[in-house]
């Protein structure tokens, strides 16, 4: 299937349908760092442009031709960890997204935001928008520690179907849920070479530090030392001392699920932003394969499904074993 990434940021929800075997057109980001790290991992390309401006870009959008188009519009105004006033202009980027889907029409969209998304207005003038241009919703909050995540995060997710039905896609994307939250340990053995570490707390009434044989907490754009004052909590893993210490920049990026192999290039602050920014990579594959899982199993007996792809449709005769 062919894809359009929007705001794609360093790539997290590229690289996970990527995997999954989708094939990515282009990529854009507004963000120029993030934007150049993109550019070290992708062949294909990203276009640093304001999607806010989204008018000016909708030709290319549709000349694209796009079967689907993922994205995870800045989320900064919803989020706990934020000021929680859509007010402040990064929600507009929510409904640029929707709007873009509006016009362009893929077969299928997937909209990636925070747990709370769907407690905002953004969230019910965006949906407004979707149904009007016909597209079924199904509607998720995903804990990434039971999508091969090891991490404790909770995303929420839109998928659409172009003239499809509401949650056509719940079942694939429950059922393919782990029973148990992936700890560190089980998805990096002892790569750390530490047992427990520290993460810096939204607030002191907050643990600090955490064991590896649990999922980590949210991995936040910043990543700051122990403080000389630090003071044990009783939630704390462990008692202080001089083995604890903080994850690194590289170590964040794995727990967000980036492969060895990435490349991060950038200064130190701008690195751990756009990983604490990031959709984890195996987060985003699950999601892939259950709309794979889906688009396998849904209207075997029509032909005319996903006609926009001569392969999708060779393969759906073939399957029916009519003359090409």
């Amino acid at each position: 299937m062919k894809v359009i990434d929007l705001f794609a940021g360093c790539g997290g929800l590229s690289l996970g349908f990527q995997n999954a075997g989708y094939s990515i057109l282009a990529a854009y980001d507004n963000w120029e760092a993030s934007v150049n790290v993109y550019r070290q991992n992708f062949n294909h390309p990203i276009y640093n442009w304001n999607l806010n401006q989204y008018l000016l870009y909708l030709e290319h959008f549709k000349n694209l031709n796009p079967d689907m188009i993922i994205g995870g519009p800045p989320c900064q105004d919803f989020s706990s960890a934020g000021k929680r006033d859509e007010n402040l202009g990064r929600g507009d980027l929510t409904i640029a997204f929707v709007k873009i889907i509006s016009e362009v029409l893929p077969k299928i969209f997937v909209l990636e935001n925070v747990e709370r998304f769907n407690q905002t207005h953004k969230y019910l003038q965006a949906k407004a928008i979707l149904k009007k241009a016909e597209y079924g919703i199904t509607e998720i909050i995903l804990d990434a520690s039971l999508c091969g995540v090891p991490q404790k995060i909770k995303r929420f997710f839109w998928i659409g179907i172009y003239q499809g039905k509401d949650n056509e896609l719940n079942l694939y994307l429950k059922k393919n849920l782990s029973q148990k939250s992936m700890t560190i340990r089980d998805y990096l053995g002892d790569k750390f070479g530490i047992d427990y570490y520290y993460r810096h707390p939204r607030s002191y009434k907050r643990r600090a530090i955490f064991s590896i044989d649990e999922p980590s907490p949210t991995i936040r754009g910043v990543n700051r030392p122990i403080p000389k004052t630090y003071q044990s909590h009783l939630g704390d893993a462990t008692l202080l001392s001089s083995k604890i210490r903080p994850l690194t920049t590289q170590e964040r990026s794995y727990l967000q699920t980036f492969p060895d192999n990435f490349i991060w290039e950038g200064s130190k602050t701008n690195l751990e932003q756009m990983i604490g920014n990031a959709v984890p990579v195996k987060l985003a594959e699950y999601v892939a394969n259950c709309i794979l899982e889906y688009l396998n199993t849904h209207d075997k007996d029509d032909v005319n499904f996903f006609v926009s792809s001569q392969y999708n449709l060779e393969k759906k005769i073939q399957q029916l074993s009519l003359p090409l």
